[in-house]
């Protein structure tokens, strides 16, 4: 939280000749940032900052994000050596409880978790009770709010070992409601989960098995599926974070506020973007295409943009993209390219751009999304199970940070302002006069 204790610096805002002064605090990285609190009680006026991109709407200390450097750090540490050198489980202990865990508190979680993978049998009606063309996204916003009818001793968030409870479920069972979900998509029979099995083994085997024949999981995709959850699992507060930080403040519990994360992250602008990227890849369709389709990008008077390459935040580059690189070059030696054209023009589309002037002089490298889709694509994922995977992943950072919030004493229900530029006030006309 902030540090009011420190000495204060302020700022002088001067309305119609009256001097407001505001506080300045300094955070351990990043730019400083100027307390409006009392600015409306004090000045009667309000800020206007759209998206809130010039805003900061809480005190955090679980991740920072530099784009100018191309820096992610979780707790301090950097993306590229948690993905490298960690795995899933260990970075959620890292994001829940502020520490990397010793051998018997990472053994403990992990037993936890995989102890909770199961759902509530009954739970298994609720996806029968979707289309079969009901898309995966919808079907885990439905039942990921339904938890809360079925672990009634995991919703008060007053408790804080019912909150810890809830946390433990969410992460366990995520993977076994995404796959559940694809599952039924397909017409094929829920896979039950394994405890024998890792996080990212026992996800894979939940999607592919089948009951005719024995599924065995590569370890080279499981590494490589265990890094796509790990490089997505939290991301400052972007948009969906907000929206379970926001839902949070009413006081609601812990699994309507997952919920309606994975309602944010559904959209194409947040969760949706390396399904575009495939999509985009479809459409360029074979490699011989591609020098048509970077002119294409590089002309401002057409529409067309190279979706994956460039992010709102980095604008250096994307330093989740470096591992998730390494992991779909992996991915692609073990299973190939040659009879898979939409590979071969990621392939090619990643080498032209990498070496064309006009995408590196504008830092336009590829970035997650783009290579977590290859990945995805050539381990037989429809783009339709791509958010839901990106979900899945992120429910861990949705949590820390609904925890987080909940332990600030400073808690008040969120409530945007606005520029109001309606009607003023005005009588009511009868029908008749109309």
């Amino acid at each position: 939280m902030a540090d009011d204790t420190r000495p204060q610096r302020t700022a002088t805002l001067t309305i119609d000749g009256q001097n407001f002064e505001l506080p300045i605090h300094s955070p351990t990285a990043g730019p400083d940032v100027l307390d409006i609190r009392k600015l409306y009680a004090q000045a009667g006026v309000f800020t206007y900052d759209p998206g809130f991109t010039s805003t900061a709407s809480c005190d955090s200390t679980i991740t920072f994000i530099d784009g100018d450097k191309g820096e992610l750090l979780h707790r301090g540490y950097p993306i590229d050596q948690l993905a490298g050198r960690s795995h899933y489980l260990e970075v959620c202990y890292l994001l829940l409880y502020g520490e990397l865990p010793s051998s018997d508190q990472l053994e403990d979680f992990e037993n936890r978790v995989t102890m909770h993978t199961m759902l509530h049998e009954q739970m298994r009606n609720f996806f029968s009770g979707f289309r079969r063309d009901a898309h995966p996204m919808a079907i885990m916003v439905g039942v990921a709010g339904a938890m809360a009818a079925f672990y009634h001793d995991s919703t008060d968030i007053s408790d804080p070992w019912q909150r810890e409870v809830a946390s433990i479920r969410l992460i366990a069972k995520m993977p076994t409601i995404a796959a559940w979900a694809y599952k039924y998509s397909v017409g094929q029979p829920f896979v039950y989960p394994r405890n024998d099995l890792t996080y990212a083994e026992n996800f894979l085997h939940m999607c592919f098995s089948v009951p005719a024949a024995e599924y065995h999981v590569d370890p080279i995709l499981a590494r490589a599926m265990d890094r796509i959850f790990t490089l997505h699992a939290d991301h400052e507060q972007n948009a969906s974070t907000s929206t379970v930080r926001l839902a949070s403040s009413s006081g609601a519990n812990p699994f309507a506020c997952i919920a309606a994360g994975i309602a944010c992250l559904w959209g194409p602008a947040h969760g949706g973007a390396n399904q575009a990227c495939l999509e985009m890849l479809r459409e360029i369709g074979t490699p011989d295409r591609i020098p048509e389709y970077i002119a294409r990008a590089k002309d401002k008077d057409d529409p067309f943009r190279l979706m994956g390459f460039g992010h709102r935040v980095y604008k250096n580059f994307d330093p989740r993209a470096k591992v998730m690189k390494e992991s779909a070059d992996e991915v692609l030696d073990l299973l190939g390219v040659e009879n898979n054209p939409l590979l071969k023009t990621a392939k090619e589309l990643e080498k032209q751009a990498l070496e064309d002037d006009y995408f590196v002089s504008k830092k336009l490298f590829p970035n997650v999304d783009f290579y977590s889709g290859i990945i995805l694509e050539a381990m037989g994922f429809p783009t339709a199970m791509f958010t839901p995977i990106f979900a899945l992943s992120r429910t861990v950072g949705w949590i820390s940070q609904w925890k987080e919030q909940l332990s600030d004493p400073q808690l008040k229900i969120g409530r945007p302002r606005q520029l109001y530029l309606g009607e003023t006030e005005r009588d009511y006309v009868d029908i008749e006069s109309r």
